[in-house]
């Protein structure tokens, strides 16, 4: 077998199940969100309507994403993305953004999603070899996640950064567990999509580089890490300044004014935002408030979230986060946690701390939602010698879910009544 035709084949067999179960779990969330996608895109017109322009429900820009890909300066070149996405979609619908369309967008939404959720299985059931039953059942609970739920039939950015996102932490986990190098070319290429998606995420690929063995024990192999690095900044540079024709003040003021747009809201208390939006809102869903909206000259419904009202909610996730943290110290010395940490620590600076988005930080979980059901794992694992700890941990585990299916389940039902009234 050539060289190429194996790299081909391994590729293929890192996105895609490659074993029988593997298969079912794709399939079954396949079907799930299918369902669900399908339903909302034939019976309703939320997930794309050519009169609103944005934010009909939880501040998604779905028509905005589909026609244009985003704002070149937080979303370099998803523009060249969602032109594919788009003629796809007009394709299968006969060039008319009808139901068919609608479809043909929920099911780009969901096989993403599905093969997101199927990454986090190969992670936890690879690479940190957790039991079967153990493995099914966290990743039963990030599938029911608000986040997953909504991005299975959503065209944004965020649908397609969760699933590369989960891509590169699973691939780069299995260099780091062979003690192999982030090859340059894979670098690149993962700075380029997962930046070129949404661009503060281009950060994160550059983690796992630090964490390779013997990267700074001597000039050589620092160099390798240097070049790797610089090539990747300069190759994504120069399409960035190209994707703009050159034009690189336009970044500086748009950002600047992207900045100041999305911090300045200070209506609801800095920790409730946190607790309720950040770290909360992306996991479990709170209460529902309907606005009236209005946007060239149109006037519309639209959904968002509103803080928690229940103490419930609030307990839910401070334990959830107490478990993170928990899992976080007790593998501390695990270069692997420390990658999937630090990534979850990139987004933390940008909304809790910079404020950056922190009202709407309930959109943004595509880009570290799935740091949950793995350091999850890790903590699972850590314990693994212990029959108490595993007990204990598990019978936490599953009141969590419990509650977090019955709480999502119910907010649902309450969104499709706002569809049943307004779309």
């Amino acid at each position: 077998m050539s060289k190429f035709k194996k790299k081909f084949i391994d590729f293929f067999t890192l996105i895609f199940p490659s074993t029988g179960i593997e298969l079912v779990i794709f399939l079954v969330f396949l079907v799930c969100y299918g369902c669900l996608g399908s339903y909302i895109a034939i019976h309703y017109k939320i997930i794309f309507d050519n009169r609103i322009p944005y934010d009909a429900y939880f501040s998604f820009d779905n028509r905005a994403i589909v026609l244009s890909g985003g704002s070149f300066e937080r979303h370099p070149f998803s523009y060249y993305f969602f032109n594919w996405i788009r003629e796809s979609a007009l394709f299968f619908s006969d060039g008319k953004m009808d139901a068919n369309f609608r479809f043909a967008l929920a099911w780009f939404s969901n096989l993403a999603i599905s093969l997101s959720v199927l990454q986090v299985f190969k992670y936890l059931k690879n690479i940190i070899q957790l039991p079967l039953l153990i493995s099914i059942l966290l990743v039963l609970f990030f599938g029911s996640f608000s986040t997953t739920l909504l991005l299975s039939f959503t065209p944004e950015n965020f649908t397609y950064t969760l699933f590369l996102l989960a891509l590169f932490h699973h691939y780069s986990a299995i260099k780091l567990k062979k003690e192999q190098k982030i090859p340059v070319l894979a670098l690149a290429f993962s700075g380029i999509s997962i930046g070129g998606v949404t661009i503060t995420n281009m950060s994160k690929i550059f983690i796992p580089v630090a964490f390779e063995k013997g990267i700074f024990k001597n000039w050589k192999n620092f160099g390798n890490l240097f070049f790797r690095i610089a090539l990747t900044i300069i190759c994504f540079i120069l399409l960035y300044l190209n994707r703009i024709d050159f034009k690189y003040k336009q970044i500086f003021n748009k950002t600047s004014q992207q900045y100041e747009k999305f911090s300045n809201v200070k209506t609801i208390p800095i920790w409730d935002m946190i607790l309720s939006y950040f770290f909360g809102g992306n996991i479990l869903f709170s209460n529902f408030i309907i606005r009236d909206k209005k946007a060239d000259g149109f006037e519309f419904k639209g959904i968002v979230m509103d803080v928690y009202s229940s103490w419930i909610s609030y307990i839910f996730i401070i334990i959830l986060l107490a478990l993170v943290c928990w899992s976080y110290f007790t593998n501390f010395k695990n270069k692997l946690v420390q990658v999937v940490m630090i990534s979850f620590l990139v987004d933390i600076i940008i909304h809790c701390i910079m404020k950056f988005g922190l009202h709407t930080a309930y959109i943004y979980g595509g880009h570290f939602v799935f740091a949950y059901p793995l350091l999850l794992g890790w903590l699972f694992c850590a314990y693994k010698d212990s029959p108490k700890m595993l007990s204990f941990f598990t019978a936490i585990f599953c009141i969590l879910f419990t509650y977090l299916v019955t709480n999502n389940y119910l907010r649902m039902t309450e969104f499709f009544w706002f569809l049943n009234q307004y779309y």
